[in-house]
C-alpha cells in the first residue's frame, strides 16, 4: 500500500498535521484532555462533532473523518 509521509494517504496527514501541529494550541489540548477520558473510538468521534461533524474539513481541504482523527490520536 503506498502511504504518504508515514500515514495511511494525504487526508489522514493533514488532518494529523492540523490536530498535532497547529498554531491552535487550544485544540491540541482538547484532543489531548479527550483521548485521556475516553476510549480513542469515543473520544475521535467527540471531537469530529467538535470540529463540525461528517463534513468538516481542514484549512487545507482534508476531511475530518473519523478514521483519519483516530489515526491521528493514536500516539497521544
Amino acid at each position: 500500500m503506498a502511504m504518504f509521509n508515514g500515514h495511511k494517504n494525504w487526508d489522514h496527514w493533514n488532518v494529523s498535521l492540523w490536530l498535532n501541529n497547529c498554531d491552535d494550541e487550544s485544540l491540541y489540548r482538547r484532543m489531548c484532555h479527550l483521548r485521556r477520558i475516553y476510549p480513542l473510538h469515543h473520544a475521535a468521534e467527540v471531537l469530529q462533532m467538535e470540529l463540525g461533524g461528517k463534513e468538516a474539513k481542514t484549512p487545507d481541504g482534508a476531511r475530518y473523518s473519523l478514521s483519519a482523527i483516530k489515526a491521528a490520536m493514536k500516539g497521544i
